[in-house]
């Protein structure tokens, strides 16, 4: 029971280090809920960490299927050494969540070893339908539904806002990386090239780019936002909160004129607390 508690606490010290606009709504959660979502972020966090590493690719390719090899053997009954995953095998017998998800989300995150650009938008939707619209149905048994068919499609839908909502955001820090996600596609309709993504500011065809993967980030959280009505009451709060401040990134990306590159966008602290606080007296 001590090590099952450790883990749950050392996913909750990830979630809280690495993702405060997540971890903030989630404190919003009923306890007993809250630390699953935790164990839930711990284990696509490590994965991630696994893959955006200094190692060689094939030394971040071969840690990253011994983490899921961990993962199907606890999933099977076998004793796991790992700090983090008894957090996560226990979350999922408690609300049968499907292990086919976990197994997209990993193949997506694979796809990041050896896929450096997606030609269309419907090519990025299908790594992101493994990276972040699995997320929401993994979610959705924890956060509570009436009626989960209904609330799927939503939940997916929040889950690709957010990521696209993270690569407009990213630009620059995943150019880094050696990989743009903006879809080839939309570059070229907008006159823009990997040069253009690499400058200092973004000139007018990065901005105009920019403005077009914004509305397209908005129509999937307009898309999302019926779902939380289908939520248990309990949990509508903290995803209210994360549809929110999320969408209020996009906002400091409008109000920086499209210009992703000269700085990180990101929601001051004192609007983030103010959402916060405001969820928590509507409760």
């Amino acid at each position: 029971m001590a090590d099952l508690a450790g883990a749950y606490a050392r996913c909750g010290d990830l979630h809280r280090r690495h993702g405060r606009t997540y971890y903030l709504a989630t404190l919003l959660l009923p306890a007993w809920k809250r630390r699953h979502v935790h164990a839930l972020y711990g284990f696509t966090r490590y994965a991630d960490e696994i893959v955006d590493g200094a190692a060689p690719p094939a030394d971040r390719a071969r840690r990253l299927a011994e983490w899921g090899a961990r993962f199907s053997a606890g999933l099977a009954g076998e004793p796991v050494d790992d700090p983090l995953l008894p957090a996560v095998l226990h979350t999922v017998r408690v609300f049968g969540l499907d292990p086919a998800d976990f197994d997209a989300f990993l193949r997506s995150m694979a796809m990041d070893l050896t896929v450096s650009e997606y030609a269309t938008y419907d090519d990025l939707c299908g790594y992101m339908a493994g990276s972040a619209a699995v997320i929401g149905t993994l979610m959705l048994p924890i956060l509570g539904a009436a009626d989960p068919a209904a609330a799927r499609e939503p939940a997916r839908q929040l889950g690709l806002a957010f990521q696209l909502t993270n690569f407009i955001r990213d630009v620059a820090e995943d150019l880094d990386r050696g990989r743009v996600y903006l879809p080839g596609e939309d570059l070229d309709r907008f006159g823009v090239d990997r040069a253009d993504l690499a400058a200092p500011t973004a000139g007018p065809a990065v901005r105009r780019l920019i403005a077009h993967e914004v509305g397209r980030a908005r129509a999937h959280y307009a898309a999302a936002l019926p779902g939380i009505a289908l939520l248990e009451p309990a949990s509508r709060a903290c995803v209210r909160t994360a549809h929110a401040l999320y969408g209020r990134i996009l906002d400091e990306v409008v109000r920086a004129g499209y210009d992703v590159l000269v700085r990180r966008a990101t929601v001051p602290n004192w609007r983030r607390l103010t959402i916060a606080a405001r969820e928590v007296a509507r409760r």
